[in-house]
């Protein structure tokens, strides 16, 4: 996807190949399912959160690593970046309706794993 732009969802969008290499869902597939864009978009589930918030909720990421992720998720149309015009500009991360919708299964998958863990012998 070319720098700048954002996908955004809607139920006019055509149906894509994901299996063809230059279908672009096959990008936003690949964010969301990344290393760091699965516990992105669990970690904005109930909240928005700043970026050091988010660093601090997803251990073992690394800053670099976090923007990139951030920035392509952001880029596909699944989360929302907002700032506020403080000296140092303040930045807030929370998932669109779209990212909502794609969260929600991982959301629902996370829970079932870390239930199941816990009830374990």
């Amino acid at each position: 996807m070319k720098e700048g732009a954002q996908r955004t969802h809607t139920a006019t969008t055509p149906r894509y190949d994901v299996f063809h290499t230059d279908c672009p869902a096959r990008d936003v597939i690949d964010h969301v399912t990344s290393r760091w864009g699965v516990w992105v978009l669990i970690s904005l589930r109930d909240t928005d959160l700043r970026f050091y918030e988010l660093r601090d909720s997803i251990r073992g990421v690394s800053e670099k690593m976090l923007a990139q992720t951030l920035r392509a998720l952001v880029q596909d149309g699944l989360v929302r970046r907002e700032v506020e015009p403080t000296t140092p500009p303040q930045v807030t991360y929370g998932l669109t309706e779209f990212g909502r919708e794609i969260g929600e299964p991982l959301t629902d998958l996370f829970d079932r794993v870390t239930q199941r863990l816990s009830t374990a012998p």
